[in-house]
């Protein structure tokens, strides 16, 4: 006999306008927002995601849902717009502040207060991602790609801002990587279990696609502790096992971490087993193991809404002096 399992039938849904919003358009930077932070790492990733252009190869950025609620999606499309990133890769959260931002220019729910109410994540117009979720799976088709698509398609009033539209309309992969239960959209009597799994796996065959490029590229990771770094590793190790059949090798390319955490000492080193801190999957997966044999690394302690903006700007200087 089976274990009983919870009645989704029993939900109550709401719309959108029930639900009070903590962000909206207004956390959007614009392009001729001054980007006043500065590092040393940023003219040297400036100028490999320049070459990497020139040379065409992989340019991926990895990040966590934050990166949106941060109001830098401008800048990323610009970014994508002008070939300096070849590949985005989102958590399964990032996509639905994506699509509600295109959809009602708002987005983000207090979890403290809907928690409480039992409201949480239970809204109507967020839900109908789950429809198209299972349409693309039966076409085969990537989680990015088809949320992409029905935004740039479909009456979203704000799409101009979307990643994943700009995706779908440039031709650049942005691709979701999700686990099953952790997004608001999993509670929904229409979620597809199945299909999620189909269309978060084709992406993830997209993303291990980019990453056979690697080398002589640029992958940048952006506020993602598990998902960015699990998925990159994952991926590499099959692109190296076909490049390593075919003579060839992925070695020397450049990978930096974006984050709050800070990271003292050499970072190319990892911590000691006696270091919380060895369990800070970018460290140790991105800044040391997978660039051991060839590769440099770089970390970034910022905030993303002052970090993207200086990378675009050192991308662009760098760009306009390889193109010079």
């Amino acid at each position: 006999m089976p274990f009983p399992a919870f009645d989704r039938s029993r939900l109550r849904i709401q719309p959108l306008a029930a639900r009070q919003h903590d962000l909206d358009l207004s956390i959007l930077l614009s392009l001729d927002a001054p980007a006043t932070f500065t590092h040393p790492a940023m003219p040297i990733l400036g100028e490999r995601l320049a070459t990497a252009r020139r040379d065409q190869r992989a340019r991926i950025l990895l990040m966590g849902a934050h990166v949106l609620r941060a109001g830098v999606a401008r800048h990323l499309i610009d970014l994508m717009e002008r070939g300096l990133i070849s590949h985005i890769a989102m958590n399964g959260a990032g996509p639905i502040h994506d699509w509600e931002f295109a959809l009602i220019g708002a987005s983000t729910e207090s979890v403290a207060r809907y928690i409480a109410s039992g409201e949480f994540g239970l809204w109507q117009e967020t839900g109908r991602m789950n429809d198209v979720v299972r349409d693309a799976a039966r076409q085969g088709l990537g989680l990015g790609e088809c949320l992409g698509k029905a935004i740039l398609e479909g009456d979203f009033p704000h799409k101009e801002i979307s990643v994943l539209a700009a995706g779908v309309r440039l031709g650049v992969p942005v691709t979701v990587h999700v686990g099953i239960g952790q997004d608001i959209l999993h509670e929904h009597p229409n979620c597809d279990g199945a299909a999620f799994g189909a269309a978060s796996y084709q992406d993830f065959l997209i993303l291990t696609q980019s990453v056979t490029q690697l080398q002589g590229g640029v992958m940048l990771n952006f506020g993602t502790a598990v998902m960015g770094p699990e998925v990159y590793l994952k991926a590499l190790a099959m692109a190296r096992n076909v490049a390593h059949q075919q003579g060839e090798v992925i070695r020397q390319f450049t990978t930096a971490v974006f984050d709050l955490i800070p990271l003292e000492g050499n970072i190319r080193t990892q911590a000691p087993k006696s270091d919380p801190r060895y369990y800070y999957r970018p460290w140790k997966t991105i800044l040391v193991r997978t660039v051991a044999d060839g590769g440099e690394s770089f970390y970034v302690q910022g905030d993303h809404r002052q970090t993207v903006p200086a990378l675009r700007q050192a991308a662009l200087q760098a760009a306009s002096e390889i193109c010079s």
